[in-house]
C-alpha cells in the first residue's frame, strides 16, 4: 500500500505544481529550458504512474473491502465512463460546443471517471487511488475556476462529432477488450 500512496503523492504533486507553485515552475523552465523541463516532468509523471500501477497491483492481491454496492451500480458506472471518456477526448480537440459548455473537460472527465470507479470498487486500494484522484480533480477545478479564465469560444462543430464518435469507440474498446486485458477483469461480468 505504501508504494501506491507514494506514487499517488508523487503523481498528483507533479500535476499540481502549475497551480500551487507557478513561480517555482516558471523559474525552473527559465533555468532549464522548456524542453528539458518537459522531459523531467514527463519522466517524473511516468515514475509516479509506474508506482501507482505497481502499488495498486500489489494491494489487489489481498484486498480489504470497506463496502460493496449493489450489482446495478456496474451499469451506472459503465454509463458514467462513456460520458467521462467523451469528455477526456474532448479535452484534446479544438473548442467545440461541448468544451465551451463544460470549460474544463479533462478535470470533469477525471472526476466522473474516479466517481464511477468508486461506485464499483470498495476496497481500500481503490478508494485511495480513485478517491485521491477525485479529490485532486475537485481541488484543481476549484483553483482553476478561481483564476477566472474566460470561457473558451466554440470554433469547430467537427470537434463535438469527433469527441462523441471517438469517445464511443474508445469506450467500446475499453469495455469489451482493453479493461480485461490491462486490469485483469471485465468491467461488466
Amino acid at each position: 500500500m505504501t508504494l501506491l500512496i507514494v506514487g499517488l503523492v508523487f503523481f498528483i504533486g507533479l500535476h499540481s505544481v502549475r497551480l500551487v507553485a507557478p513561480g517555482w515552475r516558471e523559474a525552473m523552465i527559465e533555468r532549464l529550458g522548456s524542453g528539458p523541463w518537459k522531459g523531467i516532468y514527463s519522466l517524473g509523471a511516468l515514475a509516479g504512474l509506474a508506482m501507482i500501477i505497481w502499488g495498486y497491483g500489489i494491494a489487489r492481491e489481498a484486498p480489504e473491502f470497506l463496502y460493496v454496492l449493489p450489482q446495478g451500480t456496474v451499469h451506472l458506472a459503465a454509463l458514467l465512463m462513456l460520458v467521462s471518456i467523451i469528455l477526456l477526448v474532448t479535452s484534446d480537440l479544438p473548442v467545440g460546443r461541448i468544451k465551451q459548455a463544460v470549460k474544463h473537460p479533462l478535470l470533469i472527465g477525471v472526476k466522473i471517471w474516479a466517481f464511477a470507479h468508486l461506485l464499483v470498487n470498495g476496497d481500500v486500494a481503490s478508494i485511495l487511488l480513485f478517491g485521491g484522484l477525485l479529490i485532486w480533480a475537485v481541488v484543481t477545478l476549484i483553483l482553476v475556476k478561481r483564476r477566472g479564465e474566460p470561457a473558451p469560444v466554440a470554433k469547430s462543430s467537427w470537434s463535438d462529432a469527433t469527441a462523441v464518435v471517438g469517445g464511443i469507440a474508445v469506450w467500446a474498446l475499453i469495455m469489451f477488450w482493453l479493461h480485461e486485458w490491462l486490469i485483469g477483469m471485465p468491467p461488466i461480468a
